[in-house]
């Protein structure tokens, strides 16, 4: 699995590094034992200070993806394992707290609950490969963009003199 950043995102580099080791573990590039390269060696690989592949690194552990192995290094850990559960149960309760202030940030922005839950829909069938779902179906913010273009034609239609 080939890791990039790009230094002029907006998103953190170690964010970039775990989010793209998350998504390979998801669609199984990435398996249960398999190593990570090392601190040093994707630091340098990735031309970045190895304090932000240790972040990463650190934050995957706490989240339960990988084991650290001492010198032997960062290992993709097993989701059946025992040791999991505890990680399990935490990541559900932030993911379910995230879910809970997107949520509200939307409500406070004027989205409706259907849109919001649409949109989650959407995406949840895009992580877990229903792409041809989440694909087929517009996004809310499609769909009001068609519906904006559609009525302003109809708009300039009835305007424009016969």
């Amino acid at each position: 699995m080939l890791i990039a950043v790009d230094a002029a995102a907006a998103e953190p580099l170690y964010l970039q590094i775990r989010n793209q080791i998350v998504a390979g573990i998801a669609t199984g590039q990435l398996e249960p034992g398999q190593s990570l390269p090392s601190v040093r060696s994707l630091a340098s690989d990735l031309g970045i200070n190895l304090h932000t592949v240790n972040k990463a690194y650190a934050v995957l552990r706490d989240e339960g993806y990988v084991r650290m192995r001492g010198r032997a290094g960062a290992v993709i850990a097993d989701p059946a394992a025992a040791d999991r559960a505890d990680a399990d149960a935490s990541a559900q309760v932030k993911m379910e707290d995230d879910l809970f202030k997107l949520a509200l940030a939307f409500r406070a922005r004027g989205g409706a609950r259907g849109q919001f839950l649409e949109a989650a829909a959407a995406q949840a069938a895009r992580a877990y490969g229903v792409m041809e779902d989440a694909e087929a179906a517009p996004r809310p913010a499609q769909k009001r963009k068609a519906a904006d273009a559609s009525s302003a034609q109809g708009a300039g239609k009835a305007m424009a003199p016969q």
